[in-house]
């Protein structure tokens, strides 16, 4: 005779980046024992990899994280983890007002979310005459990245990966038909200012975030702390 089967709970979230809604369900055991493997291993291509394959699963194959936003990839893990593991996390956060004493903060999954910025534009005007469109990293992108630990090299890596298009009048150079060698000769030519314009893109750019409220129990001192990033909130 057959083992039963067990029913899997599914549920629906809105993705930040395009308001649809799809549905998902939390990781079983089989997909928890790959994702502590990869963390075990503490190779960020075998975690990264890890994160893709069970976004996909738990998604009923809707979501390909190499094609998606990493914003929208962090916001669906961070809501599978918290279905599979519990909604609630423990946290150490450091007082801003000393920079040293920690304080252990729980926090509840639910109200974390992906904030937006309310001017932010992926349309980025380097002169009168040109005008840069960027994308928003993915995964594939980030894969890319590891291993350089070079924060100046990681910036103008991932410029490279995300430029759309480029504007000059009425001509219109797509990134399919430009070389990365074009690429960085372009961004090599730019001011300080025209490349900040650009920075700030990266800056400002949709992210998961939650502010906490901390007490440091030395000083009695009350501070707001920012938490960003899917890292951030896995403790």
């Amino acid at each position: 005779m057959a083992l039963p089967k067990l029913d899997t709970p599914t549920y629906r979230l809105t993705l930040p980046s395009t308001r649809e809604e799809i549905q998902y369900r939390p990781f079983l055991i089989k997909e928890q024992k790959l994702l502590m493997i990869a963390q075990e291993s503490e190779d960020d291509q075998q975690i990264a990899d890890a994160v893709t394959s069970i976004v996909k699963s738990c998604t009923f194959d809707k979501i390909d994280a190499n094609l998606v936003p990493m914003f929208d990839i962090e916001y669906i893990f961070l809501k599978i983890r918290g279905k599979s593991v519990g909604e609630k996390v423990q946290l150490n956060l450091t007082c801003p007002d000393d920079e040293k004493t920690t304080v252990p903060v729980e926090v509840n999954l639910e109200d974390v979310s992906v904030q937006m910025v309310a001017d932010h534009t992926n349309e980025i005007q380097i002169t009168d005459q040109v005008k840069l469109f960027l994308k928003y990293p993915i995964l594939s992108d980030m894969k890319g990245l590891m291993g350089d630990t070079n924060e100046t090299s990681q910036i103008f890596n991932m410029l490279n990966k995300c430029v759309q298009e480029i504007h000059f009048g009425d001509q219109i150079f797509n990134r399919v038909d430009i070389s990365d060698k074009e690429i960085t000769e372009f961004i090599d030519q730019m001011t300080s200012e025209q490349f900040e314009s650009i920075t700030n893109f990266f800056n400002t750019m949709p992210k998961l975030r939650h502010v906490i409220m901390v007490k440091n129990p030395k000083t009695q001192v009350e501070s707001e702390v920012v938490v960003e990033g899917l890292a951030s909130f896995l403790g």
